[in-house]
């Protein structure tokens, strides 16, 4: 009974923790997002070598990272527009819209891993939806 106790004291601590501070999880769920879109990137533009572990391994980390972030009402709740962030008042003026896109580059990113890319061209295939949808949420959601 007390290890019940214990697990369910634990977990609700975790679980309160967890979006603590929503700002700040958001954003460093973005900055790593954005440290591997830094690996990925220069491969499907030619600027870097195409090599399958490290390509799969990073789209892993990102898949990861996408399924982290997929709570967008934890990560972007009312009174958390303000301070030091980047993004846009459409992220709460356009609350379906951006839950669509997040769902929208979620499933982009798990299908690319899904995938499997093995080679240049089928990496370029898989990771393009992720760069659209990338680039598509910026213009609507971020400043």
């Amino acid at each position: 009974m007390r290890l019940f106790i214990f697990a369910t004291a634990a977990l609700t601590a975790l679980t309160m923790g967890a979006h603590a501070d929503p700002l700040a999880d958001r954003k460093a769920n973005m900055k790593e997002r954005g440290s591997l879109l830094r690996v990925l990137g220069p491969v499907a533009q030619g600027r870097a070598d195409f090599e399958t572990a490290t390509v799969l391994d990073a789209l892993e980390k990102l898949n990861a990272n996408a399924q982290a972030a997929i709570d967008v009402d934890a990560l972007y709740p009312e009174g958390t527009e303000s301070g030091d962030t980047k993004v846009k008042a459409t992220v709460w003026s356009d609350r379906d819209g951006f839950k669509k896109a997040n769902d929208d580059y979620t499933a982009k990113v798990a299908a690319a891993v899904e995938a499997q890319p093995q080679d240049l061209e089928s990496f370029k295939a898989a990771f393009a939806p992720i760069a659209a949808s990338c680039g598509g949420c910026h213009e609507v959601y971020r400043n």
